[in-house]
């Protein structure tokens, strides 16, 4: 069983930074993908980051140049730094790890840590 723990969440003025993370505990860290995914209230769950076992990064378009994933294998961590933070980033951030064994996907979320961007 895999088991997800968000931290680093908070209340930030716009323009500013934060650095989430996630420490992963119960199974192989370095076999999952890792992604950092947003939900707002009213609106569909959104993909922010992803990072690949081999460390291959993807973001949406919403947060490049802004948002940077990173991931600690030997830590069991992994990090979304966030700089440049606008009001409209303000959601529960979930942490989700990811792999598939013998085609078999397996999902697993943390219970999320709540961003807000607010003056």
């Amino acid at each position: 069983q895999v088991q997800l723990v968000e931290s680093g969440g908070g209340l930030v003025q716009p323009g500013g930074s934060l650095r989430l993370s996630c420490a992963v505990s119960g199974s192989m860290f370095s076999g999952y993908t890792m992604d950092w995914y947003r939900q707002v209230p009213g609106k569909q769950r959104e993909l922010v980051a992803k990072i690949t076992t081999g460390g291959t990064t993807d973001y949406a378009d919403s947060v490049k140049g802004r948002f940077t994933i990173s991931r600690d294998n030997a830590k069991r961590t992994v990090y979304l730094q966030m700089n440049s933070l606008k009001p409209e980033d303000t959601a529960v951030y979930l942490c989700h790890a990811g792999r598939v064994i013998e085609s078999t996907q397996y999902d697993n979320w943390g219970q999320g840590t709540q961003v807000t961007v607010s003056s």
